[in-house]
């Protein structure tokens, strides 16, 4: 065994140890207060790949239940509305099958007469203005899908049930975009003339859209072309030459929206200093649907929309002055839930129009002795009711419910995964802690004993 005084390999060793057991006990220490076993990266780096795509998982289960009960409490408003009229059309049958006897007088015929016009009306009313929040749901125009027939034309499509002045959108059929302004970019033309591509621009600077440029002596026209489009994410901006040999700003996006501000010094774009700007244009078009015409200018570039928040986008090729018969497809009478956590994991529920008229039961005549026509109308109203009522409760119960139930199992299950990953076994973590303490404490008491070891060498020196 050799003794030295400059290199204690003893205590470096056991320094050493010491260093680790204080970091893995920093990490036991960690763990057990946010009784976490990842709490970064590094504690396992697959680990918590896998932990965080169960969590989006699970927070997307949560949003999916909410999604159900909302679902369910929105065919329960329906369902709800519909059994009112039910209980109406119950009392319209009541009331034919009284005026069909002869011993009833006419001023009794009369009366009841008037009240089945005043249920006819209760009716037109429920179904006029039952809704969930703010869709309504039994006038034909729940769940409007509007489809794009020309993708060419149109990019896509909004429809949200209402159109014009509150006028409900409940036919299935086709929608014509007229346009009647097309849409344009922002654009500014500079008044400097450059003979060439080569051609110096000068010394001096310019700013688009609150970016500055700077250019030298030596900066030619088709750098300073360059220089604005490499700013492009910037700006929003971007540069090219017309036929005269002059600068052309023009804003990427169409719109009043997307603006030009260009501020330069003499000589640069502009032959003399000073600041310019321009806007775009936004769309125009009127838009034909169940024989009706009605403006969309309150959209913003290439989209189209109205009051109502409905919106048609155009593509490029289809912004022009030009009529587009048929561009859209209205379906309605359906709504779409999202009920699982991932995509294309829906549920539609079809509801329809409710109103008198739709149903057979306005303008029914019961002052007469034959009721037969009436009856049969009145019946067949109730089937109808019956039979949506019926659609929705199915719905609920062997979709919506059925669904809630198999998600909440899932949801549980995939919790006790992602908590398998990520949680620590208080227990194994308690004894691994208190391994650590005791090395700790080991691990001090030895480097003490190593520092003290090479004192062994001062008895030589005596």
């Amino acid at each position: 065994m050799s003794y030295r005084i400059n290199t204690n390999v003893a205590a470096m060793n056991a320094y050493r140890n010491l260093g680790l057991t204080g970091a893995e006990l920093n990490k036991s220490i960690t763990r057990l207060s946010t009784g976490l076993r990842i709490n970064n990266g590094s504690d396992d780096p697959s680990g918590l790949i896998a932990s965080e795509n169960f969590r989006a998982q699970l927070t997307s289960m949560d949003a999916a239940l909410r999604n159900n009960q909302d679902a369910v409490n929105y065919a329960k408003t329906a369902d709800g509305a519909l059994d009112e009229v039910s209980r109406l059309l119950r009392e319209a049958r009541a009331l034919a099958v009284a005026n069909g006897s002869s011993s009833i007088s006419a001023a009794q015929k009369a009366a009841n007469q008037t009240q089945l016009n005043n249920i006819a009306a209760s009716i037109d009313r429920i179904a006029s203005t039952t809704q969930f929040g703010m869709r309504k749901l039994l006038d034909g125009s729940a769940g409007a899908v509007a489809t794009v027939n020309q993708p060419s034309n149109v990019a896509s499509a909004f429809m949200t049930g209402t159109i014009g002045s509150g006028v409900a959108m409940n036919a299935s059929g086709p929608i014509g975009v007229n346009v009647t302004t097309a849409a344009a970019r922002a654009q500014v033309t500079g008044t400097a003339a450059y003979t060439a591509g080569t051609s110096l621009v000068g010394a001096g600077s310019f700013s688009i859209n609150g970016k500055t440029f700077t250019t030298t002596a030596t900066t030619t026209r088709d750098e300073l072309v360059a220089m604005v489009n490499q700013a492009q994410g910037e700006t929003g901006v971007t540069a090219s030459v017309n036929g005269s040999n002059q600068i052309v700003l023009t804003s990427d996006k169409y719109g009043t929206d997307a603006k030009i501000y260009l501020t330069t010094t003499a000589g640069v774009i502009n032959s003399a200093a000073g600041s310019t700007s321009a806007a775009g244009v936004n769309a125009v078009a009127t838009v034909t649907y169940n024989s009706q015409t009605y403006t969309f200018s309150s959209g913003q570039g290439l989209q189209l929309k109205d009051a109502n928040g409905n919106s048609i986008t155009l593509t490029v090729a289809g912004n022009t002055v030009t009529n587009h018969g048929n561009a859209v497809q209205l379906m309605v009478g359906s709504t779409s839930f999202q009920i699982g956590a991932n995509a294309g994991q829906t549920a539609t529920l079809s509801l329809g129009n409710f109103s008198a008229s739709t149903l057979g039961v306005s303008g029914l005549d019961i002052s007469g002795s034959d009721m037969s026509s009436a009856l049969n109308a009145i019946d067949a109203a109730i089937s109808t009711v019956s039979e949506a009522r019926g659609r929705i409760g199915s719905f609920v119960r062997n979709t919506l419910e059925s669904n809630m139930r198999a998600l909440g199992v899932a949801k549980e299950n995939l919790a006790a995964t992602e908590s398998a990953i990520r949680e620590i076994d208080v227990a194994e973590e308690m004894t691994n802690y208190t391994k650590l303490q005791i090395l700790q404490q080991s691990g001090m008491a030895m480097l003490a004993q190593a520092n003290s070891a090479p004192q062994a060498v001062l008895s030589l020196l005596r």
